[in-house]
């Protein structure tokens, strides 16, 4: 058809403030799909980002003719990363909603980098991370390069640790023993008469470690089943799911045919479990007692209500973003490590 007019140079999709005619930095980090940090980076110090992504930000400039603004016109918001195996979905969630939250209320930003739970190369993975110049870091991965947690003590920038406690913290630490939770189940089934406790767990370092705190208690309790052939223990990889309690019940129930309690690494392999045991006719708490590890929100409404224990994530996120906002300010943290503890949910499961 004849008559219609060109497309314009512009994409529909950037909107420009038509009140000042200006286009925006939110507008050039949309066409260049890079954060708006980014942009005010390849502006004031170019050399600190990669030569692709500086490619990619000035061609979107020259697309949108941006003129940006002088350094005494813009208010700059600190930036703080968090890097976390996962991200929805995950007992994660409250942790990183307290921090977003907390972080906003003070004009700050967070960037959120997701690693997985698999090996990774630790140092190109702080390399990374160090590359976007944040103000502030959050861990609530739990690093084992020793070069890495090295690289952070000597970058200069603060350093919250979270989700696990550990003898030699990069610089503050706000969290929760792992060992101690797998020891205080394993007492508390102790304490319920239970004779054949169980275990299914996932594979990541921070799970291991409630594992180990688990069996290690057992061992001290007279717990531990006699014979190799008789292990109380199911692996799974991590991130686990429900379906993993399901097949977990059914081969732990093979290798401690005298099973009696359960202690899962996470309330979605305990619900699996809870699942498994109805449909084999096996009666919860009667026959199997079971006890979870998160306290996500649908624990109080499963069938029974399951056992767990609970962490204060929102509690965690606040002191960990109000600590580094505290030191990026230059204010003194007054208690820069803190074991903020945990609670059994003793509910019908257990």
């Amino acid at each position: 058809m004849t008559g219609l007019k060109p497309p314009p140079t512009t994409p529909k999709s950037v909107r420009i403030r038509r009140s000042t005619g200006r286009v925006t930095l939110a507008d050039v980090a949309h066409i260049a799909n890079v954060s708006q940090q980014t942009i005010s980076r390849v502006m004031n110090a170019p050399n600190s980002v990669a030569l692709s992504t500086r490619n990619k930000v000035l061609a979107a400039v020259k697309l949108l003719g941006y003129l940006p603004l002088k350094t005494s016109e813009v208010k700059q918001k600190k930036l703080v990363a968090v890097l976390t195996p996962a991200i929805s979905g995950t007992i994660f969630d409250v942790l990183i909603q307290s921090l977003n939250t907390s972080l906003g209320l003070h004009d700050y930003q967070m960037m959120l980098n997701e690693s997985g739970y698999a090996a990774k190369d630790e140092d190109l993975l702080i390399e990374e991370l160090l590359q976007s110049q944040p103000d502030g870091i959050v861990l609530a991965r739990m690093l084992k390069s020793e070069s890495a947690l090295e690289t952070l003590r000597q970058s200069g920038i603060p350093v919250v640790e979270v989700w696990g406690t550990t003898p030699t913290p990069v610089d503050m630490l706000f969290s929760f023993s792992h060992e101690a939770i797998g020891d205080a189940v394993a007492n508390y089934f102790k304490a319920l008469g239970r004779t054949a406790p169980g275990l299914i767990s996932g594979d990541d370092p921070r799970t291991l470690l409630r594992a180990h705190g688990f069996l290690h208690a057992l061992k001290k309790l007279d717990l531990l089943p006699e014979g190799i052939d008789k292990s109380p223990v199911v692996w799974v990889t991590s991130p686990t799911s429900l379906g993993d309690g399901r097949t977990g019940l059914a081969q732990l129930l093979t290798q401690l045919p005298t099973l009696d309690s359960i202690f899962c690494s996470t309330d979605m392999v305990a619900m699996g479990v809870l699942i498994e045991a109805k449909s084999r006719g096996l009666k919860v708490p009667e026959d199997i007692a079971v006890f979870g590890f998160g306290d996500l929100p649908f624990t109080a409404d499963t069938d029974p209500p399951l056992s767990t224990v609970h962490v204060d994530s929102a509690a965690i996120g606040q002191r960990a973003a109000q600590a580094l906002i505290d030191r990026i300010e230059g204010r003194t943290v007054a208690r820069p490590i803190l074991d903020m503890g945990f609670n059994l949910i003793r509910r019908l499961s257990a």
